[in-house]
Parts: structure tokens; C-alpha cells; sequence
């Protein structure tokens, strides 16, 4: 019954009002859902199993974690920025922009006294301030950071979000702008033209989305400016560890510096 009642909210409701829903009821999805079987690492519950997630038919078991409504997208980020980066570092100030704020980093990233955190988006209730990604409103080379996931499959023109991202980033910043990537995929399918919902969720994968990506989007990010760095988390993390935290596992993270030269990359990394 409530996965049931969970699957129809998710192709019912808004998300800005799934994202308050959310902090209703997190507590009681805990409580029903204790266990052993699996843990986030986010803030390091366990459970029996983590919730189904996908909208219509496409539903991914183990997907999203009770508490910190986390996906496995989510909790791999937190695995990479913690065990990989400096960003958990108390002793280096950093400044991030963070383009439609998850809910299960938000709070906890808002904590961290080491980081200027600022998050925006044109609807969420999470973000500070409402922004159009095609036209961000901040000076060129602002940030150290930028986390911008799950968004660039959503916007009219990918490129000139990934341009902006580029510019407010500073010289030897970083960005990881991970999207629902088609390993099997050769090109970026997309098509202005298809407007019609129940037609881009057959094409690109989802009612709201207007592309599908394939394994040129590497070649997209490298032609606005940026290094890219192809990470295989997952094979490091182990399979034990890969099932345990509930994660996909055919899923890179893609993390993109600026480098000091805006002149497009060519070739392969």
C-alpha cells in the first residue's frame, strides 16, 4: 500500500510540493522500513529496503532511501565528494552554487560553516534564489563548485546552461553535472519540435525531459570549455558496497574543471 500510494505521487504531484511532502513523511517511511539490509551512506540508516522510484512503468527497486529521500545518484555523489574530495574540509573555504538543490543534501550542506552555499532554481522551495540556468545572475568566475545534476535533460538549449556554468565557475573550479546517460547510445537525441508530453516520455525517457543523452554528451561539455574527468566510482566502492547503498551500477560521474584557457578541448581524454 505505500508504494503504492508513493508510485501515484510521484506522476501526480508537482515537485516542489513532493519536496515538502517529503519532510512529512520521511519519519514514518523510517519506521516502516527498518532493517538491515541496506544503508545510506547520506546519514548512515539502514533498512530493509530502500523505496521504488521511476515514474510510470519504469520504477527502480531499492531506489530511494526512506529518510533522507535520497537516490542512488545522490548517494554516490555524497560517496565521491566525502571519500574523494576536499569538500568535506573545514580549513578550505569554499563557494557553491547548487542548481536545483536536492533535499537530501540542502540541510545538511547549509551546516557546513566552510562553504558559501547557494542554491538556485526556477521552482523549488529549496532554492535561494529563482534563476533561469540560461542566463545565470552571477559574475563571471564565482564559484569554486557547482553541482548541477539531473537538470541539463530538462532545459531549452544544454549548451548555453553549460556555458554559463562555465563562466561563473572560477579558473581551477569544478563541476559535476551528471544527466540520464544512454551508455548504448551513440548520439543526443533531441528534438524541439516534440512538445507533446506522452510523446517525449516514449523518446527521451520522460514527460518533462527534451533530450535523451548518449556518449557524446563527454564530447558536449569538453567543446564548452571544460576537462572532464569520466569516473568509475562504482568499481572502486566494490559490488558489496555497491548493493549495499542501493546504487546503479552502470552510472559514472562526470567532473568537469575549468581550465585556464577558454579554447574548446578536442580529442579524447
Amino acid at each position: 500500500m505505500v508504494q503504492f500510494i508513493y508510485k501515484y505521487a510521484l506522476n501526480k504531484i508537482s515537485r516542489p510540493w513532493l519536496i515538502r511532502i517529503g519532510y512529512l513523511i520521511g519519519p514514518v517511511l523510517t519506521i516502516l522500513y527498518r532493517g538491515n539490509n541496506f544503508e545510506d551512506p547520506i546519514d548512515n540508516r539502514t533498512y530493509k529496503s530502500f523505496l521504488p522510484y521511476g515514474h510510470d512503468e519504469h520504477q527502480r527497486i531499492n531506489a530511494l532511501a526512506p529518510h533522507s529521500l535520497s537516490l542512488e545518484r545522490h548517494r554516490l555523489l555524497w560517496l565521491y565528494l566525502k571519500q574523494e574530495t576536499d569538500f568535506f574540509n573545514e580549513l578550505k573555504p569554499q563557494k557553491l552554487l547548487h542548481i536545483a538543490p536536492e533535499q537530501c543534501f540542502y540541510h545538511r550542506f547549509k551546516k557546513m560553516k566552510h562553504i558559501d552555499y547557494i542554491t538556485g532554481d526556477i521552482n523549488s522551495p529549496l532554492a535561494d534564489i529563482k534563476m533561469d540556468l540560461h542566463e545565470i545572475p552571477f559574475q563571471q568566475d564565482s564559484f569554486d563548485i557547482v553541482l548541477c545534476n539531473h537538470v541539463l535533460e530538462h532545459v531549452d538549449d544544454d549548451r548555453k546552461c553549460m556555458r554559463e556554468i562555465f563562466r561563473v565557475l572560477k579558473p581551477g573550479g569544478w563541476a559535476i553535472m551528471q544527466v540520464p546517460l544512454n551508455i548504448h547510445k551513440e548520439k543526443t537525441d533531441e528534438d524541439p519540435s516534440v512538445i507533446d508530453p506522452e510523446e517525449r516520455k516514449k523518446r527521451f525517457g520522460q514527460y518533462d525531459h527534451v533530450r535523451s543523452y548518449g556518449c557524446d554528451y563527454i564530447e558536449r561539455l569538453q567543446k564548452e570549455g571544460f576537462k572532464v574527468k569520466i569516473i568509475d566510482y562504482l568499481h572502486k566502492l566494490g559490488k558489496e558496497k555497491v548493493k549495499r547503498y542501493g546504487l546503479e551500477t552502470d552510472e559514472s560521474l562526470y567532473v568537469c574543471n575549468k581550465m585556464l584557457s577558454r579554447a574548446p578541448m578536442e580529442g579524447t581524454l
